[in-house]
């Protein structure tokens, strides 16, 4: 057979294998089998974080909505409506944040739940099963700016998010939590101040009920992608996320709004004879 023909048979038995059905293909890679993520998550430097959150200081979700619809993304990253603030300030709004997305998954367990033992027994496994299974290994990832984003198990109630982590989060930089599901200890956070924006409360404990998944990969938060250094806005209006790629140029549209919003609004205020407030202010 000469060089030529056999060249051509060799292309055209290498065009025939990528026609052929997905069933009579080779078997998937072993290492497919074992997981792969396919959307990959970028890494940024604080310094970077805070270049950007500078851009977002002062806006509101609205201003964020109307950022997004102008940079060609309408109706993206905003998170169902039914995740809202757990309290508000209606008078220095410090219920509202910007921050810079850190992700967390917790999944429903597998693992049998602790049964009936004695207070000690069960002590000790609640510790135990916090440290193994339901552990917070996001926490060494917070940072000042961090909006801390967590996809929990909705149907269940657990509260996963409690008055003692939340502050102890807050505390290394955190600058507001949202949820797709519960918080406990909510008289307590309402107390503390710090922002929280959840589905509903909850009451159980995260032993026997939930295990961490994943940290800082891909997350979906109330309908809404959540990538590890996205924006997040919110406030009183509920919760949009703003994916890096394109948060410098929502954020400049948002900013047009605001001003414009604020003048207009400033000037309203002088003819009803209205003493100016926080939601005028430059």
């Amino acid at each position: 057979m000469k060089k030529r023909q056999l060249a051509f048979l060799i292309a055209l038995v290498g065009l025939m294998t990528i026609g052929m059905s997905p069933s009579s293909r080779e078997p998937a890679p072993e290492d497919l089998r074992s997981g792969k993520d396919f959307l990959p998550v970028s890494v940024y430097t604080a310094e970077e974080d805070q270049e950007l959150l500078k851009l977002f200081a002062g806006l509101r979700v609205a201003d964020v909505s109307d950022g997004m619809d102008k940079a060609g993304l309408p109706g993206v990253g905003l998170v169902d409506r039914s995740i809202l603030p757990l309290w508000t300030d209606l008078k220095n709004f410090s219920h509202r944040f910007a921050g810079i997305a850190v992700t967390a998954r917790y999944v429903p367990t597998q693992k049998p739940h602790a049964g009936k033992r004695t207070p000690e027994e069960f002590d000790q496994w609640e510790g135990e099963f916090y440290s193994q299974y339901s552990s917070e290994p996001y926490a060494d990832l917070i940072r000042s700016g961090t909006a801390l984003v967590i996809d929990d198990v909705e149907e269940a109630d657990i509260g996963s998010i409690g008055s003692y982590n939340i502050m102890e989060w807050k505390g290394r930089g955190c600058v507001g939590v949202v949820t797709d599901a519960a918080a406990r200890d909510t008289d307590e956070i309402a107390v503390e101040k710090v922002p929280l924006y959840l589905r509903k409360r909850g009451r159980g404990i995260r032993p026997g009920r939930n295990e961490i998944e994943s940290v800082n990969r891909p997350v979906a938060v109330g309908g809404v992608l959540v990538m590890p250094g996205d924006v997040v806005v919110a406030d009183g209006d509920g919760v949009v996320v703003v994916p890096r790629a394109q948060a410098r140029s929502v954020a400049a549209f948002a900013r047009q709004v605001i001003d414009s919003d604020k003048a207009g609004r400033r000037e309203l205020y002088k003819q009803l004879r209205l003493p100016p407030d926080a939601s005028i202010k430059k």
